[in-house]
Parts: C-alpha cells; sequence; structure tokens
C-alpha cells in the first residue's frame, strides 16, 4: 500500500534502509491518471479493430494516421512544457491538456464513419496528452526527492497502468452489450474522461514560482553561454521557450548528458514498433475472433502493473541506464517471438508478457533519468523535448513499418524492425550516461 506525504524541502532524509513515503501529489496525479486511462484504453483497444477490421484501411494507411496523429504532438509538447515552467503554471497547462483529450472523445462519437473527422479526433487527443505530459512529469519531479525519482514515476505509472487495465474491460462489455456499438464506447469514454478532469482541478495542487511546498533543486553556477533568469523574463515566451531548449546549464539541456539522453530516446523510439501494429500481428498469426481483440492489451497492462514500482525501485539503488535498456532488450525478443515457429500460445503470453516488461523498464524510468540533470524551473520543458524526440521517432517507424507491411507483408516488416532495434540498442548502450544517484556505475 502507497503512503501519501506532502514532501517538505526542509524535512531531514530518511534514515537509510527506512521506506520513505510516497508523496501526495504523486498519489493525486496517479489517481487522476487512472481515470483518464480508463477513458483513453477504451478507445485505444477497439480504434485498430474499428480503422482496420471497421472500416477498411490498408496497414499503411492505418501507420500513417497513426504515426501523424502522433508527431502533430512534438511542437504541442514543447510549447507545453515551456508554458508550464515559465510561472509554475504546470496546473493549468496539464488541465487544458486533459481537457482536449476528453472532447476528442465527443469527434469520435460525430465523425461517423468520415476518416477526415476520425483523424481529426484522433489528433485532439494526441494533443491533449502531449500538452498535459510534460507538466505532469514535472509536477512528479518537482514533489519527489531526486533519489527517489523511479519510485515516484513507477508508482503512478502503476496506478495510471490500473486504468489500461480497466479501460479494455469496460470496452469489451459495451461491445458485448451493445452488439459491436463504437457510439457507445465513445460515448461512455467522454464521460469517464471528463470526470478526470474534475479531479485534476479538485485534487492535484497548483505550482507556482517559488512554492515552498515543493522541494527545491539547487540552483546551478550559470555556465557560458547560459540564458540569465532575467533575460528569459525579458525576452516574452519564445524567449522563454528558446532559454529551454538552448540555455547551457550544467543541468540544462546543453549538458552532455541530457544531450545524450535525447539522442537515446530518439534512436530508440524509431525502432519501436507501436502496441496496435504488435497486437494486429498477434490477431493476424493466431485468427482469433475480432470480438476478443480488446483483451490483448490487459495481458501487457497487467505485467506493467505488477513491475512498474519494483522496476523504479530497481532503478533508484542501481542505475537508470540499465534497466532502461534491458526493457528495449524485451521488446526486441518481442519481435523475435512473432516471427519463431513456436506454438501460438506461447507466442501470445510471450509477446504480453514482454510487452510489459518493456514499459514497466522504459517508461517511467527514461524520465527518471533525465530528471537529475534537470535545474529548477526548467522541468516541463527539459521532459517535453525528451518526450518530443521519442514521439517524431516513432512517427517515422509507424509510417517505415505500415509501408514495409503493405509493401512486403509483416515478416519483412518485422525482419527490419528486429534489426533497427538491435543497432539501437547498441548505440544507446555506448551513449547513454550514468544516473547521478548511482555513483557505482560506470559511466560510459
Amino acid at each position: 500500500m502507497y503512503l501519501a506525504t506532502t514532501g517538505r524541502p526542509d524535512a531531514p532524509p530518511a534514515p537509510s534502509g527506512v521506506r520513505r513515503r510516497v508523496p501526495g501529489t504523486v498519489l493525486a496525479l496517479g489517481a487522476v491518471s487512472l481515470v483518464t486511462d480508463v477513458s483513453s484504453e477504451m478507445v485505444t483497444a477497439v480504434l485498430p479493430l474499428y480503422l482496420v477490421l471497421g472500416l477498411g484501411l490498408s496497414p499503411l494507411q492505418f501507420g500513417l494516421l497513426d504515426g501523424l496523429s502522433t508527431g502533430a504532438t512534438a511542437l504541442v509538447r514543447l510549447l507545453g512544457g515551456a508554458t508550464a515552467d515559465r510561472g509554475g503554471r504546470h496546473k493549468q497547462v496539464g488541465g487544458l491538456g486533459y481537457a482536449l483529450s476528453a472532447c476528442s472523445r465527443l469527434g469520435l462519437l460525430l465523425a461517423g464513419g468520415a476518416t477526415g473527422w476520425i483523424a481529426t479526433a484522433i489528433t485532439a487527443d494526441r494533443l491533449g496528452k502531449g500538452v498535459r505530459t510534460a507538466p505532469r512529469d514535472a509536477l512528479i519531479t518537482l514533489h519527489s526527492p531526486p533519489e527517489d525519482l523511479g519510485r515516484a514515476f513507477g508508482t503512478h505509472r502503476a496506478m495510471d497502468t490500473t486504468g489500461a487495465l480497466l479501460g479494455p474491460l469496460a470496452a469489451f462489455a459495451l461491445l458485448w452489450a451493445t452488439a459491436d456499438a463504437y457510439d457507445a464506447v465513445f460515448a461512455v469514454s467522454f464521460s469517464v474522461g471528463a470526470f478526470g478532469v474534475l479531479l485534476w482541478v479538485l485534487l492535484v495542487p497548483g505550482r507556482t514560482r517559488g512554492d515552498s511546498k515543493a522541494p527545491v533543486v539547487p540552483a546551478v553556477p550559470r555556465a557560458r553561454g547560459e540564458f540569465p533568469a532575467e533575460a528569459r523574463a525579458r525576452g516574452g515566451f519564445l524567449g522563454g521557450l528558446l532559454a529551454g531548449l538552448l540555455g547551457g546549464r550544467r543541468g540544462g539541456p546543453r549538458s552532455p548528458e541530457y544531450r545524450r539522453i535525447v539522442i537515446c530516446a530518439g534512436i530508440l523510439g524509431a525502432a519501436t514498433i507501436g502496441d496496435a501494429f504488435l497486437y494486429l500481428l498477434l490477431q493476424r498469426r493466431l485468427a482469433f475472433d475480432a470480438t476478443w481483440f480488446p483483451f490483448l492489451p490487459l495481458g501487457a497492462a497487467a505485467v506493467y502493473l505488477l513491475l512498474a514500482v519494483p522496476a523504479g525501485r530497481l532503478a533508484d539503488r542501481t542505475g537508470r541506464r540499465a534497466p532502461l535498456l534491458y526493457g528495449h532488450g524485451a521488446l526486441l525478443l518481442a519481435y523475435g517471438l512473432l516471427l519463431a515457429p513456436l506454438p501460438d500460445s506461447v507466442v501470445l503470453l510471450g509477446v504480453l508478457l514482454l510487452l510489459g516488461v518493456f514499459y514497466a523498464a522504459t517508461d517511467g524510468v527514461l524520465m527518471a533519468l533525465a530528471g537529475p540533470f534537470l535545474t529548477e524551473g526548467r522541468q516541463a520543458s527539459g521532459l517535453a523535448v525528451v518526450q518530443t524526440a521519442q514521439a517524431l521517432a516513432r512517427l517515422g517507424a509507424a509510417v517505415a513499418f505500415g509501408a514495409v507491411w503493405t509493401a512486403s507483408g509483416p515478416e519483412t516488416a518485422l525482419v527490419a524492425a528486429l534489426l533497427a532495434l538491435t543497432a539501437a540498442l547498441c548505440c544507446a548502450a555506448r551513449l547513454l550516461p550514468t544516473t547521478p544517484s548511482a555513483p557505482s556505475e560506470r559511466s560510459d
């Protein structure tokens, strides 16, 4: 059971061996993410089925639709992160993102079978996610001790994944009860998403500049070429954005360690197949009834839920570099299983297990790895750059995988993805820096 507390910056550190409580803000953010993920995963679980098997989109069309809607969040992530950092408006910017995602469900409900309107609604959902992700993760960083960031992100991701488990179940129940009425799924998803926005407003504390209730990272002396705080203030929004991306602090985006993390996020993202493609590949290989398709995300989500907190704690103790690499190694094995001449049951269970391990070891761990290299007032914009690099890379991966599948078949596309991820892992193993809180780990 997770224990809540409001972390005070002047509180003495916990004695060695004593488990510190998870900050209350992290639990509040986890509750919002749980409810919101029920809403989003209701749609995510049925959307590939609806688009490919229902509306008849080709894998290339689906890849373009999925990839372009993901890539549309790139600039929004950067602007959202910079806006949240400027004046400490993390709650306001994050709330706007949650509200936009909730309203996108209405777009799906009204779109009917019009592909253009469906694409617009999906893009609105991704834009909302892009706006809210960096401010939300920045709040986790601001309200958690640096040495416990892995556990904090693991706790949040575990609560988030609980919603990912409940969402497909709700979607399946609705499809079964309404004889495959997708409109019912979209309507209920909107209602649940609106409740998540309400929880954000009521439970999540605001974070303004100078708030003494959040832990403050000590200031780092200004390095040559750095944008000073007063220059950022005079430069308006654009100046703040440029400072966030080009500033030269030791813990800022121009530090060598931070740059290497951004590069690795892009390299690994470019070799990552989206979940929807993996589930479509499983459905194609196993040839099971499409009614069971919404259940596929449940297996991976259950593994993720069980391992998110242990993976975060392990990353805090041993360094966050190794779990990130091993997690992508699990994804590599999942690609291989889809190509292996093994019984269908082994392939199904193995792929879902490895996909859950991949997310548990990489999702929150990547943010926890980047967090200590960011200074006070630049958490959201710094994390947004990492997330944007990953999103843009996955945009290219989705389009490329869909194109190769359409042109040469799924087996050829999988072989290409496996080779690409192998090369990406070799590069990342050379480039990823060591977590500052784990000095025992050797830095490359």
